[in-house]
């Protein structure tokens, strides 16, 4: 496969928006108005928090602004990768929460079965199959990692499958593959734009007022409510909500808790009948490879790849710009990976690339709080693995903003922050040498050097 060639008439947009069902934007806020709970942003996150606040209680007043369109961010740009973890895989969760490791799993595996009850109930179709992950190892040092919690996993009950060489090329074929273990209960692949558009929609069903194109510009707290201003109106709630991931936030501290990463994507043609074939892949699961600098991929529903990853990026000073969602340099590398990856399928074309950014904490998972007297919850840190654990967030925020102790709200994870990044020019320069040094790992066949495991022993692991 010549990647320049390849990647030659691919279009420089996210595939799941390019799509002429996209329904037409909500009205703009105009005016001013009150509510019961104000919901800030129109990804996942809060999208969940909106419908479930509604289910919880009908009679409640919900509005939802969205500074752009629904969907439009990482809600929009992702895998489609809807994982029962909520703490960005079993390995982490054990690093952090040892004690609470079963009840994350559980909580998290209900909260996957639900997210497919709620996606019934609603009728979205979003493309939504339960096919599980497979994580293979392309190194040999990837081998025992991959391995290492199979014991745990039976005791927690959950449906892992370790594979050999032939047994994990007869799910797909890749000459790169040593072995692997496919989790079969833990993970759904669905198309991300679609499901936030039904959630809309849902949410809109149930009374929600959602508002498009409403960027909130202020906030003001009088001592019994909170006023949020957007630029042709306001809204002033009881309580808020807010989902608004890694864009400026409206709350100050989470600026020195949260950074902006980018992450970048192609997708194929559709495969032909005889290219799948050549390939395998019947049971259809979403894949990831287990170096550090990994590759996540998946089929869709029309036999497209969707093959992204490897490089992380951090541009220097946390910046946020529309052009940093493409990246030539990326597209080119992830298309030559596409090819050793597959090489019975050299003549496949790539038709979009696309980037975006993503907000990512030191410990990888999400965190939670509140501020303004209790009025006021976030959620944030989802670190790409968002698009199931966002509901279990939204559940979070809903508790703490409804001053009820919960099974969740008493979770350490949820009770603890994880550790600040240093300000900037610091916050580069770290950040910087940690991928540097997480691309040596990979070169030396996983051995982390002293930064590495210096901050293994601060308990941040850096590993992705």
């Amino acid at each position: 496969m010549d990647p320049l060639k390849a990647l030659a008439d691919a279009e420089r947009k996210p595939y799941w928006l390019d799509n002429p069902a996209r329904p037409e934007p909500r009205p703009r806020l105009t005016g001013n108005t009150s509510a019961d709970l104000v919901v800030v942003g129109g990804g996942f996150s809060g999208l969940w928090t909106a419908l479930m606040a509604k289910e919880r209680d009908p009679s409640q007043d919900v509005v939802l602004l969205e500074g752009r369109r629904i969907g439009w961010a990482a809600s929009g740009r992702n895998g489609g990768f809807c994982m029962s973890t909520l703490t960005h895989g079993l390995p982490n969760g054990l690093e952090r929460w040892p004690d609470e490791i079963d009840k994350l799993e559980r909580l998290g595996v209900a909260n996957l079965d639900e997210i497919g009850r709620t996606l019934e109930r609603y009728g979205i179709e979003c493309s939504f199959e339960r096919t599980g992950e497979l994580n293979v190892a392309t190194e040999p040092w990837q081998l025992d990692a991959l391995v290492e919690h199979l014991d745990l996993v039976a005791e927690l009950g959950l449906d892992h499958v370790p594979l050999d060489e032939a047994q994990v090329r007869a799910e797909i074929d890749s000459p790169t593959y040593l072995g692997g273990v496919w989790e079969r209960d833990s993970c759904a692949m669905l198309d991300p734009a679609r499901l936030a558009w039904g959630l809309r929609e849902a949410c809109v069903a149930l009374g929600v007022r959602v508002h498009e194109r409403s960027p909130v510009r202020a906030l003001d707290d009088d001592g019994a409510t909170i006023t949020l201003r957007t630029p042709h109106g306001s809204v002033t709630g009881r309580r808020v909500a807010l989902g608004t991931g890694v864009f400026t936030p409206l709350l100050r501290r989470l600026k020195h808790f949260v950074v902006p990463v980018y992450d970048y994507a192609l997708m194929t043609e559709p495969l032909t009948e005889a290219q799948l074939a050549s390939v395998g892949w019947r049971n259809r699961q979403g894949v990831g490879d287990s170096a550090n600098q990994f590759h996540y991929y998946r089929l869709t529903d029309d036999n497209r790849i969707l093959w992204g990853g490897y490089d992380a990026v951090y541009y220097n000073g946390g910046l946020v710009r529309p052009e940093y969602d493409q990246r030539d340099e990326t597209f080119v590398k992830l298309a030559e990976h596409f090819a050793t990856t597959f090489p019975q399928l050299a003549g496949v074309r790539f038709t979009h690339k696309w980037g975006g950014v993503i907000d990512t904490c030191s410990r990888f998972s999400a965190f939670y709080g509140q501020a303004h007297g209790g009025r006021l919850a976030y959620a944030v840190g989802y670190t790409g693995m968002g698009v199931g654990a966002t509901r279990f967030g939204a559940n979070v925020m809903l508790d703490l903003l409804s001053g009820e102790r919960t099974e969740r709200t008493a979770l350490r994870m949820v009770r603890e922050k994880p550790m600040p990044f240093p300000p900037e020019p610091v916050r580069s320069g770290v950040i910087q040498f940690t991928r540097w040094s997480i691309a040596q790992a990979d070169q030396h066949q996983g051995k982390r050097n002293l930064w590495l495991r210096a901050l293994d022993r601060m308990g941040l692991g850096f590993d992705s």
